[in-house]
């Protein structure tokens, strides 16, 4: 009689099977209606991760998810983002709308001046081609906070 025992899963394992639970339920929603919805997604998505990501849900004319895509990838402290990638990724996804993220793994909710400067210039690039920023979340294992919310969208 042979007995075969259990492996624990690891946190990266679990944390994998909750993101794709969230990515589901995302998807039987069907569209972004508002930030929390995007925010408990994206928590699963990057919050844990030990570098900073930065990327962008791309959203239909109904704010249904085109596609979710990590685009930069940084150090403990910042990602190097290029507007131009995100704007290139949205025509080729003929995207009506993007929700801007990144993670903070320090787990400091409060964004930075610098995250509100990159928040303004993507802006600017993708109002060029009439696709519209709806939010930029910073994201954490703890909780999300909306930049949309806090007026500097």
């Amino acid at each position: 009689m042979s007995t075969k025992i259990k492996a624990t899963p690891t946190d990266e394992e679990i944390l994998a099977a909750a993101e794709a639970i969230h990515e589901r339920r995302l998807k039987r929603l069907g569209a972004i209606s508002e930030p929390s919805v995007a925010g408990s997604y994206l928590r699963a998505h990057c919050g844990h991760l030990e570098r900073e990501v930065f990327g962008c849900l791309y959203l239909d004319t109904r704010h249904r998810i085109l596609s979710c895509e990590d685009l930069f990838f940084g150090t403990i402290d910042g990602a190097e983002v290029h507007p131009r990638e995100v704007v290139r990724r949205g025509l080729l996804l003929n995207a009506a709308a993007v929700v801007a993220f990144h993670n903070h793994p320090s787990g400091n909710l409060e964004p930075s001046a610098a995250d509100r400067a990159v928040t303004a210039q993507i802006k600017q690039a993708l109002a060029l081609v009439d696709i519209r920023l709806l939010d930029h979340l910073v994201v954490s294992a703890e909780g999300f906070t909306s930049l949309a919310a806090r007026g500097w969208v």
